[in-house]
């Protein structure tokens, strides 16, 4: 009964005197048990009073009444002032980022809230706790991605939305996303690279003059970075901006979250700088095989430089194919011009001790044609050459250029040595051994020059 007489003071249908007339018959008949649950006790100023409890039915009462005649396609305060719309993001794991399509992965919850004066209610709860079936009731911004290329909502088990609703006509709107979002990677550095993903988000058909964002007081929370899937990246901070896009529609107002990202090293230190570092120094071991090991040399050279060619094609795989050098690609590509290098300096080598051998054949040949030339006779008369007599020639001169300034311990030893060209191939044997020998050292010495230059600007740049 007392129920019935707080409803009609509220609604005040009632007729004064009839109203007090049931107030007595209340105080006459008193609270019955039934009526006694209808109660609670509630605390105001530490006195404690009954409160009617709030019902089911009390709850639809009130969002009935808030419906009544709403039109959800209007927005809030349409031609009096702009709505504000704060918001939040709360990020709950980021990855993979793929390079190759240069895009990236991240699951946030993203909240909204904004007032409404056409949802403000009078109620002893100052706060409704309604789920997603109420979203397609009312008003909600129309908030989309402006660098995603495939954005999923989760609809399992429930769609993954919430809606709160305050008594003063606050709405806060709430939703969980899987957005592959474009990240343009700027890839010089690569390995060593460092990126800034972004997140944009605006408003699709409302203006900066209808609608306008701004972020909240903490408007940008990340969950633990532990189970997140950035395998190559690591995770170094995030910001928050906010920005104004000139178009022809309008002027909008664009978020932006931007994730920064820095690349690691050691899978790339594991499969490309350790595996090509190691290939060069394999192809200095033909410095100290023996020059006349021809095959031994040229199949060792061949192979380092195809190996070197295949470990530069595997680095690529993984980048998207861009025109400009990076930084693994000068590395790679040094690589492959010290195990080129060292296979052409055998084959230069080769080539000037095997034409001065060829020449040296032909040279005795000549001689041994010409020892064994018969002196021209007249017909009818017979004459034997004896005692490997060769018949004099005025062209021949022993004078000659190799016996000058020699120091020899015989004579006939130096002499015998100019007469057969054998000097020739001893100075060219001292020259290829020498330049053997400073290659040993040149090709170490550069490379180890060009590692120190590159890891102290991968350091300090």
């Amino acid at each position: 009964m007392k129920r019935l007489f707080i409803r009609a003071v509220q609604d005040r249908a009632m007729n004064p005197w009839l109203l007090f007339a049931l107030l007595g018959l209340c105080s006459a008949f008193g609270p019955s048990k039934q009526e006694e649950e209808d109660y609670e006790d509630v605390p105001i100023n530490k006195t404690w009073v009954l409160s009617p409890k709030i019902y089911e039915s009390d709850v639809t009462l009130i969002l009935n009444k808030l419906l009544q005649g709403y039109d959800n396609k209007l927005r809030p305060d349409i031609g009096v002032r702009p709505t504000v719309i704060e918001t939040a993001v709360y990020v709950n794991s980021i990855g993979p980022v793929d390079p190759i399509n240069m895009e990236y992965t991240i699951d946030i919850f993203f909240a909204q809230t904004w007032y409404d004066s056409r949802l403000k209610f009078n109620s002893s709860m100052k706060l409704l706790m309604l789920n997603s079936n109420m979203v397609g009731k009312i008003w909600i911004p129309d908030t989309f991605f402006r660098n995603s290329r495939k954005s999923d909502a989760h609809w399992i088990t429930t769609p993954n939305r919430l809606l709160r609703l305050w008594s003063n006509g606050r709405v806060m709107y709430t939703l969980r996303l899987t957005i592959n979002a474009e990240c343009y990677l700027k890839l010089h550095n690569f390995p060593m690279d460092e990126h800034s993903c972004p997140l944009e988000f605006s408003s699709y058909g409302y203006p900066k003059n209808e609608i306008m964002y701004r972020w909240q007081r903490r408007a940008v929370e990340v969950a633990d970075q532990r189970y997140w899937r950035l395998y190559q990246f690591a995770f170094v901070g995030l910001r928050n901006t906010s920005d104004v896009a000139h178009t022809q529609s309008g002027e909008y107002v664009i978020m932006t979250i931007f994730f920064d990202l820095s690349r690691r090293m050691g899978y790339f230190t594991i499969q490309t700088y350790i595996p090509c570092s190691m290939i060069v120094v394999l192809s200095w071991v033909s410095f100290w095989i023996n020059k006349d090991a021809v095959p031994a040399r040229t199949s060792l050279g061949i192979t380092t430089v195809l190996t070197m060619t295949t470990l530069s094609t595997i680095s690529r795989k993984s980048l998207p194919k861009v025109s400009y050098v990076t930084a693994m690609d000068l590395f790679v590509s040094v690589c492959f011009i010290f195990t080129f290098a060292a296979l052409m300096e055998y084959g230069t080598l080769h080539y000037f001790t095997s034409n001065r051998q060829t020449k040296k054949a032909k040279a005795n040949n000549n001689t041994q044609q010409k020892a064994s030339s018969m002196v021209n006779i007249r017909p009818g008369t017979s004459l034997l050459q004896m005692n490997n007599i060769v018949p004099y020639h005025e062209e021949d001169d022993y004078a000659y250029e190799c016996l000058d300034g020699k120091d020899c311990t015989s004579f006939f030893c130096c002499f015998d040595d100019c007469r057969s060209g054998a000097w020739r191939e001893n100075r060219m044997h001292v020259r290829v051994s020498k330049i053997d020998s400073y290659s040993r050292i040149f090709f170490p010495t550069a490379f180890g020059l060009f590692n120190l230059v590159y890891w102290i600007g991968y350091l300090y740049l």
